[in-house]
């Protein structure tokens, strides 16, 4: 079976409903796919949210790719 990656850009979305949205979008995945999250800030309070909500469930690694872009690959386990 094919793994998916999904690219998910909140960077237009208005701050209290990136959470949700990107929870959701977490959510729909199988075991395997990767969301790919681009925001405008240091995703770590999403990840702490993920840590505790999600746990064990995902890996993630982050990295910024400019000022005003940081990248977090979450992948579903």
């Amino acid at each position: 079976m094919s793994k998916k990656t999904v690219t998910l850009d909140v960077r237009e979305t208005p701050p209290w409903e990136r959470h949700p949205k990107i929870f959701d979008a977490f959510d729909a995945l199988i075991p395997g796919d990767t969301l790919i999250v681009v925001n405008d800030h240091d995703p770590r309070p999403l990840h702490y949210q993920f840590m505790h909500e999600r746990a064990s469930r995902f890996s993630w690694e982050s990295q910024e790719k400019g000022p005003q872009e940081w990248v977090a690959y979450i992948k579903k386990l």
